[in-house]
């Protein structure tokens, strides 16, 4: 059973930064898709960045692109997203999520997850 914790969120001024931790366990040999999505007071879920466990491919929702970095460490299991410039828009519930992915499958901010974090909120005030 997969379990992933999320840290790292907090509150930062338009402008600032901040880098979520997700710290994975459980996972079984193989590869795996990682991905962080976010959701507003109000709104819907929306995928911002996934990983591909495998060889660490990326991709980004256009919303987020050139501003948040997805990385992993793959001795500790731990997903990072760091983010830059943060703006209002960027508040929310920050989750954490994961799915194994077979070598050269999909792996992208819109596919289906079956593990999920309890979440960080990041708030960004102007």
């Amino acid at each position: 059973q997969v379990q992933l914790v999320e840290s790292g969120g907090g509150s930062v001024q338009a402008g600032g930064s901040l880098r979520l931790s997700c710290a994975g366990s459980g996972y079984s040999s193989g590869t795996y898709c990682v991905g962080w999505s976010r959701q507003a007071p109000g709104k819907g879920r929306e995928g911002v960045a996934a990983i591909y466990t495998g060889n660490r491919r990326a991709s980004y929702a256009a919303s987020v692109v050139k501003r948040f970095t997805i990385s992993q460490d793959s001795a500790t299991l731990t997903v990072y997203l760091q983010m830059d410039n943060l703006g209002p828009e960027d508040t929310g519930m920050y989750y954490c999520a994961a799915d194994p992915v077979s070598y050269g499958g999909d792996c992208h901010t819109g596919r289906y997850f079956g593990y999920w974090g309890q979440g960080t909120q990041v708030t960004v005030s102007s």
